[in-house]
């Protein structure tokens, strides 16, 4: 292996021979006019200097007596020689011109992280603060400084540095100046073009950014370049600034407000919180003044608060708060409105509503009322005084207890179509739907039909106007002319090629894509956020992370390089594998190395040229170790000398003999492995390998416990015995479980708590109730304290006194002077209510019987059925006819003297 190692290494050396060569020559040719071709020189000694084939850098030599022949195969041997080494100089270029590429963008990419340093270190300097709330504007610095981080949204290109750019106030994405103004003429012209008003130039229709969607005025259309800050218009380039950056302080205001301005150079992206120091003073205004950032200048002192609380009885006891105070949280028995009832309710609610009805009787003597919890007078009674009918064409002034009869006038209520008005007779309830037969015209004015008025009329036709997306058809059925708005999905593809616009059917350009792709290096620690669909032609990113793939060999890990793609270089660390012995190896690592492989293909003849050989890649094994070592045996009991590679562990055959953990008995095992515990070197001290004693405790057990040791032999004192006892409770009720050693090492005192459930006693007292004593041995007390209602003979009055009290006759609740006025007042309300009904059972038996009369005599007037119901007559319906017939007779008199005078 050794020696194949040797050939490798001796053809790597050959290798980087021809390679210094080969540059020394690419130099020289290129000197000379360029590169050799290798159909191009002849192999003559030409000085060439233009466009012709190049001259080889090393001078042919020949003999003037050799012949032509020998001439041509040293001239074809010199320049494959030639050819070979410009090749290999060729392929040396090309890698050393990438290794220098990519250690530019390196230097380049820690020349701006140098910039971005020193910029953030001069702001906290000034600011004597830290870089903590600037990673927002860092990133958006960091993008700009990046070559092709920055994508314009509408067009999604690139934005360069020498191009005229445009950044959204909302969310700071920058736009090419084309592309935006573009995209504002696009969305007013799209906004405006359903519209139809002569007044659409006054209007400021606002348009959106294609980002965030923050709408800006027509008057804010970007017309001119400015720099971030907006002090300077038309910035110059200039490669030591941040791209589209004056250079000077940015001086915006900060947001929110507060009376300072940001101190970075112009820089893109929002402007960090600020950090300015103030002194300022907590929320409630008790602690002292301290200084603080004022980005975060309110603080709390955690001190209680002691405002007074909106109900003036109590003082906030929060700590320290911005606002105003909470409701009071305490509680309170407080009434209701009408004073009734009484409850626990929050102070900062003191006024409330039971759900009681009042019942209250009103003036009239006749009804109650009907108010829910209510405070001061009920007020008069709804059902007296001047009441309409139904129709409300007629007035009638009736005692409360009578309803308003309907008037037998046409009721002439406008019905729901608005037209038509009802034609029945003055009724009660709602009015009907019109019926009447009309001439409707649909909605969309192509028919007309005769129906009744409560039916709406709907055509079949199909609406076959376009919709505001001026694609769709309405085709809606008989449509008013106002369509609606297209409710179809756009389905377009956007300009990132990857999705789909998922807005309803619209006019113009689709919104860009709003999905961000990142693009990772190899080991996915470095993350460049690109727009959708510029992760095709996007480089990934230089990551300056070490390696972390997984060695390949058996190392844990690998020599430190930078991450990668492609296959890692292979392992130079020396082997070091722990062999069977314990030592270590120490060739170099052989996981992967190149074996040369022959005798796969055999020549078929010596006209066959022979092939270049195949180098496999596979791992080597370590050579075994030869170190004799002195090896005891299992359970150290002797050592004998046995070579490093074949030493091992071994048995003398004999007993152990160490004595076990109980301290009682040795361990009678074949001579076994033997570790050492705790760093215990007593050769007569059992190991965790020696067997265990198996055998019973023997030992004594404390007096009044009736179990044995549960555990097995052992060294110590047996431990308190812990089995449980199954014993009743004083109630009978309950099976409790206690420990052995609890029971017997227990006093009388104890052993009575410990034979309690601890739940309530079940028994019953004298008086029916149960004992609220807990479980306890004896008699159960005879003096129950539960609470009992006691009412008063009429029910009215109750009172709640203890039960012991009301059994042996020590308090009684006898009625009141309020509840006997209560009796003499209810009974004088039944006879009048017995009163009342007699008379109107009288004068509804009266009223039938004028009615019948009436038909009897034939005095029906106008053919009209109607119930006659007895009105109380004014004074003008009973006298009107000695009033009217004298001025009747005195206006004919006057009637006929005029005309007679007149002729």
């Amino acid at each position: 292996m050794e020696a194949a190692w040797r050939q490798a290494g001796r053809g790597r050396g050959r290798a980087r021979a021809s390679g210094q060569a080969g540059i020394g020559l690419c130099a020289r040719g290129g000197a000379n006019g360029g590169a050799a071709r290798p159909g191009s020189g002849s192999g003559r000694g030409r000085g060439g200097g233009g466009g012709g084939g190049g001259t080889p850098c090393i001078p042919l030599t020949g003999s003037s007596s050799s012949s032509l022949g020998a001439r041509e195969l040293s001239s074809q041997k010199k320049f494959d020689e030639i050819k070979k080494a410009n090749q290999a100089a060729a392929k040396k270029f090309v890698e050393d011109q990438f290794s220098s590429s990519s250690e530019e963008d390196e230097d380049s990419e820690g020349k701006h992280g140098k910039i971005l340093a020193k910029t953030f270190t001069i702001y906290t300097n000034q600011t004597d603060g830290d870089a903590s709330e600037l990673e927002r504007t860092r990133q958006y610095v960091n993008e700009a400084f990046q070559s092709g981080a920055l994508t314009c949204l509408i067009c999604i290109a690139s934005v360069k540095r020498n191009q005229a750019v445009w950044s959204c106030s909302g969310c700071f994405c920058i736009f090419h100046m084309p592309c935006i103004q573009k995209w504002a003429k696009d969305s007013l012209f799209l906004i405006s073009s359903p519209l139809t008003d002569d007044d659409f130039g006054k209007k400021d229709y606002p348009w959106p950014c294609p980002k965030c969607r923050f709408e800006y005025k027509r008057s804010e259309t970007p017309t001119r370049y400015y720099c971030y800050c907006g002090k300077v218009e038309d910035p110059e380039l200039d490669p030591w600034l941040v791209p589209h950056s004056c250079g000077q302080v940015c001086e915006r205001e900060f947001k929110p407000p507060c009376g300072h301005k940001c101190l970075l150079l112009c820089h893109p992206g929002p402007c960090p919180p600020c950090p300015k120091m103030v002194t300022i003073a907590c929320y409630c205004k008790k602690a002292k003044p301290v200084p603080r950032r004022c980005s975060t200048k309110e603080w709390s002192c955690q001190l209680p608060c002691g405002r007074k609380l909106p109900c003036g009885q109590h003082s906030c006891e929060n700590p320290c708060h911005p606002g105003d105070c909470q409701s009071c949280p305490r509680v309170s028995k407080q009434r209701c409105v009408c004073g009734r009832q009484i409850t626990e309710r929050l102070c900062a609610c003191p006024f409330w509503q039971c759900e009681q009805v009042c019942g209250r009787t009103l003036p009239c003597g006749n009804h109650t009322c009907e108010q829910v919890c209510h405070s001061g007078p009920c007020g008069e009674c709804p059902r007296s005084g001047k009441r309409p009918c139904p129709c409300e064409k007629s007035m009638f002034f009736l005692p409360c207890t009578e309803d308003v009869p309907t008037c037998g006038d046409s009721c002439d209520k406008v019905l729901e179509c608005g037209i038509h008005r009802c034609s029945q007779r003055c009724h009660r309830g709602p009015c009907e739907i019109c019926r009447q037969e009309v001439e409707k015209q649909c909605r969309c004015g192509k028919h007309t039909k005769r129906m009744p008025c409560h039916k709406p009329y709907l055509c079949e036709t199909k609406c076959t106007k376009i919709r505001d997306c001026q694609k769709h058809q309405c085709k809606r059925k008989c449509c008013s002319g106002n369509c609606p708005p297209c409710d179809q999905l756009c389905g377009r593809t956007l300009g990132c090629r990857n999705h789909k616009c998922p807005s309803v059917c619209h006019r113009g350009s689709c919104y860009p894509c709003p999905e961000t792709v990142d693009v990772l290096c190899n080991c996915g620690k470095t993350v460049l956020k690109v727009p959708c669909g510029r992760e095709r032609s996007t480089k990934p990113p230089k990551c300056k992370e070490l390696c972390s793939r997984p060695p390949t060999c058996h190392h844990p890990s690998q020599e430190k390089h930078s991450c990668h793609f492609g296959p890692c270089p292979a392992c130079r660390q020396s082997c070091q594998k722990v062999l069977k012995c314990g030592h270590l190896c120490p060739a170099s690592c052989h996981d992967e190395a190149l074996v040369k492989q022959t005798g796969l293909h055999q020549p078929a003849g010596p006209w066959e040229q022979p092939s270049e050989p195949a180098f496999i890649q596979t791992a080597l094994p370590c050579p075994p170790c030869q170190i004799p070592l002195l090896t005891e045996c299992l359970g150290q009991h002797e050592a004998s000398p046995l070579p490093c590679h074949s030493a091992g562990p071994y048995s003398c055959k004999r007993f152990c003999g160490r004595l076990l953990d109980c301290k009682n008995h040795t361990c009678m095992k074949e001579c076994h492995k033997f570790t050492k515990v705790n760093g215990n070197t007593d050769r007569q001290k059992a190991s965790p390998e020696c067997s265990h004693c198996e055998e019973a405790c023997t030992k004594p057990r404390p007096p009044g416990c009736p179990h044995s040791c549960i555990l097995p032999c052992h060294p110590d004192q047996c431990p308190p015995c812990v089995q449980m006892l199954k014993i009743k409770c004083h109630c009978k009720l309950t099976n409790l479980y206690v420990e052995c050693i609890k029971i017997t090492c227990a006093d009388l005192k104890e052993k009575d708590l410990l034979s309690s459930c601890k739940n309530q006693c079940p028994k019953e007292l004298p008086c029916g109730h149960r004992c609220k004593e807990i479980c306890h041995s004896g008699d159960c007390p005879q003096n129950c304290n539960q609470k009992v209602k006691l009412r008063c003979p009429c029910k009215r009055m109750k009172k709640e006194l203890q039960c012991s009290k009301v059994r042996e006759g020590q308090v009684s609740l006898e009625c009141d002077t309020l509840c006997k006025e209560m009796k003499r007042k209810a009974s004088e309300i039944k006879e009048a209510e017995a009163k009342a009904a007699i008379e109107e059972e009288k004068r509804r038996q009266q009223a039938e019987l004028e009615a019948f009369e009436n038909r009897l005599k034939g005095r029906r007037k106008n053919k009209r059925r109607k119930d006659d119901v007895e009105v109380e007559q004014s004074v003008w319906q009973k006298y009107k006819n000695f009033i009217m017939l004298p001025v009747c007779g005195v206006a004919v008199v006057m009637l006929a003297w005029l005309m007679a005078y007149n002729n």
